[in-house]
């Protein structure tokens, strides 16, 4: 057992320092510039992204040629290669063109092209992030209740669309001797939980709304709900996330003065 495990603020002072460097590292979030639906360009062209794309049954299409200077699995890249969601981080990402990094998506059956550039403007004008110390009154027991099936919910995006969001239970806490509620989306690969809420400083001192992974319940669904380590969403340091907002009832009526707040210096408005 880590000397940490009985010193809660020390563990949380380690996880803050690896989600900033995490945040900062080239090809964090940060670097994100563009997200292009493959909808948006029929005629398989993208603005700055070399090749043609172009979406089939079987997944994507990418023409490269010489000139574009594609490199597929570290190799220069020239032809077709047909491609599916890469669901690797962008850092080990299939796709390279120069210093940049190509991912291909897929949501609701939309096809993209994420582009990573380490040498975004974010990423350049990134001060860190503002946290509040650890407050053991933020960490909470809970319990998870499963739905006897999963759920899907229709959810303003960051980008303006709306989108499914499945939904798999439900996880109890009590807050000061009030019980709350929230919707909880459940990991397909390794069952852990994922909440997306608001609260009472949302746009104000903390961004509008927050992540939370609690981790995989115990027996009988038992399961400790932190808010100290609730996380700002993709979209607080690139415009071209399409993070989902809150699902109905998951907007806590109290202050969760916990957690990562905002961003520091000229990207605090974002």
């Amino acid at each position: 057992m880590s000397d940490d495990a009985d010193d809660p603020p020390a563990d949380w002072r380690k996880w803050h320092e690896r989600r900033v460097a995490a945040v900062a590292a080239p090809y964090g979030p940060l670097a994100l510039i563009g997200t292009n639906w493959l909808a948006d360009y029929p005629e398989g062209r993208i603005p700055a992204v070399p090749g043609r794309w172009r979406t089939t049954d079987a997944g994507v299409v990418l023409t490269a040629a010489a000139e574009d200077s594609v490199h597929l699995d570290g190799e220069p890249f020239t032809g077709d290669a047909v491609l599916a969601a890469d669901e690797a981080p962008p850092a080990r990402s299939r796709l390279s063109a120069g210093q940049t990094r190509l991912i291909v998506i897929r949501r609701e059956g939309q096809w993209a092209v994420r582009v990573f550039d380490p040498d975004s403007e974010a990423r350049r004008a990134f001060a860190g992030m503002e946290a509040s110390p650890y407050d053991p009154a933020f960490r909470l027991p809970g319990q998870f209740c499963p739905y006897g099936q999963d759920r899907t919910v229709q959810v303003e995006n960051a980008d303006g669309r709306a989108r499914g969001l499945g939904l798999g239970g439900e996880l109890r806490f009590a807050f000061e001797g009030v019980e709350h509620t929230l919707q909880v989306a459940v990991g397909e690969e390794d069952g852990g939980l994922w909440v997306v809420f608001g609260d009472a400083t949302g746009g104000r001192s903390s961004y509008r709304f927050r992540f939370l992974k609690p981790g995989i319940p115990a027996e009988e669904g038992r399961i400790t709900v932190d808010f100290n380590r609730a996380l700002l969403p993709p979209c607080a340091f690139a415009d071209h996330f399409i993070c989902p907002f809150p699902p109905p009832g998951n907007t806590l009526p109290f202050e969760v003065a916990a957690g990562e707040r905002r961003l520091k210096g000229a990207l605090a408005d974002r």
